[in-house]
């Protein structure tokens, strides 16, 4: 660190945040006030408070720097913006890669946080079967909503893709970084606008749909469920931009030599993951758009005069694919750790790239299992068929899995350990999963807690206990220090035990007769929710453990011995070396 980094004050490092949100706020106020004035109606209603936000995001993204990066210098005048340096960059717009991970990576970790601690506020609520804790039923649908909200589009979808993509990928191809710099930093700054337009909707009225927003049950909603539709779309145009440029980052700035069939598995991943987000994230975009349209012209797209099936059909058309862009990336990080781990090649590299292109393909098909309560008969048996099809291409990770650990020396250390449970949640999550693509059996336990048991043992046991084997993995490589050991495997085990007690215990529930989504129930459920309730306090308190051992270790962990000037803890083929000998070959 420079000596005039060194003399920069704290407040010095968060300067430019603060002037993003002063001009966000600004923004705000000028577009509701012009709105007012044009249409001549009061300052807070619903237009006035869609062209409110769509101003201040503009402000947010000028005051974060794009300004003088970016705009200014379309206009022929020098960039003057300075990317900073220490911790101020996370705190200011900037350009490069490993500084947008690191941005990615704990915005989501904040959002993990909070969707966390509304987990155990609902947790709370449901150890009596009245309201205990909440002042009404729809107080906590709101909290329920941005709950499942901030997981799914600020931390599953976020925290591998945009995390771990914009600092690895580009280390993984040999490139420098990616393609659209600046579009890479301007994608970072429309998720913490989003996830502050859901988590401030309950000052608006909150909204009652939960994360999936379902129509025409918003119609009834206050303008909570505005902000809900902006805060959705605002992340969506982030993943689309980190779409677009992990794509031609893997096309275009390959290394010499780095052939396709060189390309690392977390490369691959990566790379049918922002196809996928290419496609259907525009779908529930434009979903978006069109439930802001009905509450403001009002259109009646998803009312009694228009088609009120059509917001499930499109969600869900971009909702399934969306399980894939979540687990896609997790399964590049299983088959990146295991063959380093196991000091094995990967097994069955072929099927694993033919299971990739499969889940990509089979995925756009599967969408009408979400709605077979809800849709006509004709659509039941080819969805069927499609999702029960779609676990044969999944189950080539699995093989490539198993194949890979098959006669290897298995070092257990906490990242492989994290792989070894996510494997088996997923493998749960799987199974559970077999019910629900059954019309009868879904017929039965659909809108049950049996269905939030199988969703979270699919996207918290495979995506999130992933993420954190990501994270000890590169601990050492992105702070150039170990972790504590010992601290990671107590945190792995205490999680995989809590985590499973909770689950479980849900899917008995659910069997049992619980409803999800409803603040109350009948007493002879109590005792099963007071034991899934204090399972997942101890869940909670779980997932801190790692994140202290993160902090610790960071400022005061062990120094990693330098090969080649970079940290080399697990004695896996070390990329520039590899990038050397391609260059040595084909130069």
């Amino acid at each position: 660190m420079t000596d005039d980094a060194k003399n920069v004050s704290g407040f010095d490092h968060i300067k430019p945040t603060l002037r993003a949100f002063l001009w966000g706020v600004i923004g705000v106020f000028a577009g509701m006030a012009l709105t007012a004035l044009l249409l001549r109606t009061p300052l807070v209603t619903e237009q006035s408070g869609i062209y409110g936000f769509l101003l201040g995001l503009v402000g947010w993204l000028l005051g974060s720097g794009m300004w003088e990066a970016v705009v200014l210098p379309w206009f022929g005048r020098e960039n003057t913006w300075d990317q900073g340096q220490g911790i101020g960059r996370y705190f200011r717009f900037n350009t490069d890669h490993k500084v947008i991970g690191l941005q990615y990576f704990f915005t989501s970790v904040i959002a993990f946080l909070l969707a966390g601690l509304m987990a155990m506020a609902l947790r709370y609520n449901l150890m009596t079967p009245g309201l205990n804790l909440f002042p009404s039923a729809q107080a906590y649908n709101t909290f329920m909503g941005i709950h499942g909200s901030l997981m799914i589009f600020a931390v599953a979808v976020v925290a591998i893709v945009g995390g771990f993509g914009n600092y690895f990928v580009p280390l993984l191809v040999g490139a420098d970084d990616m393609v659209l710099p600046k579009l890479n930093g301007a994608s970072y700054w429309f998720v913490p606008a989003g996830v502050i337009a859901i988590l401030i909707s309950p000052l608006w009225g909150g909204f009652q749909t939960g994360w999936t927003g379902y129509a025409p049950l918003a119609s009834t909603d206050g303008s909570g469920q505005t902000l809900y539709y902006l805060g959705v779309y605002a992340l969506g145009l982030s993943s689309v931009f980190t779409g677009i440029n992990v794509i031609a980052t893997i096309i275009y700035l390959r290394a010499p030599g780095l052939t396709w069939k060189r390309l690392p598995m977390f490369a691959w991943a990566m790379l049918v993951t922002s196809l996928l987000n290419i496609i259907w994230v525009p779908v529930i975009g434009v979903d978006m758009i069109m439930g802001l349209l009905d509450r403001a012209v009002p259109t009646q797209f998803f009312n009694a005069n228009g088609i009120p099936m059509l917001w499930q059909d499109l969600f869900w058309l971009f909702g399934h694919p969306e399980v894939y862009i979540i687990m896609l990336p997790a399964w590049g990080l299983w088959l990146e750790i295991l063959p380093v781990m196991g000091q094995k090649t990967l097994f069955g590299r072929k099927w694993v790239l033919a299971g990739l292109i499969g889940i990509t393909a089979l995925s756009s098909v599967v969408w009408t299992h979400h709605m077979y309560t809800s849709t006509d008969d004709t659509r039941l048996i080819p969805f069927m068929t499609t999702t029960e099809l779609i676990s044969i291409p999944t189950g080539f990770m699995y093989i490539a899995a198993l194949g890979t650990m098959w006669g290897a020396r298995l070092r257990l250390k906490t990242p492989l350990v994290f792989v070894l449970m996510s494997i088996f949640n997923f493998l749960i999550g799987g199974l559970t999963g077999v019910f629900l693509s059954d019309v009868p059996g879904d017929w039965q336990l659909h809108n049950s807690y049996f269905v939030v048991s199988h969703f979270h043992y699919t996207i918290l046991g495979g995506m999130v206990f992933t993420w954190l084997a990501g994270m000890y993995y590169w601990f050492p490589k992105v702070s150039g220090r170990m972790y504590n050991e010992l601290w990671g495997k107590i945190s792995a085990w205490a999680i995989f035990i809590f985590f499973n007690l909770t689950f479980t215990g849900m899917q008995v529930a659910g069997v049992d007769g619980m409803n999800r989504r409803v603040a109350s129930y009948l007493p002879y459920l109590q005792n099963i929710n007071i034991w899934i309730s204090i399972c997942a306090f101890l869940l909670g308190l779980s997932f801190v453990i790692p994140f202290i051992n993160f902090a610790y270790s960071w400022a005061r962990g062990k120094r990693q011995q330098q090969m080649f000037g970079e940290a080399k803890p697990w004695n896996g083929k070390h990329l520039r070396l590899l990038r050397m000998k391609i260059s040595m070959k084909f130069h």
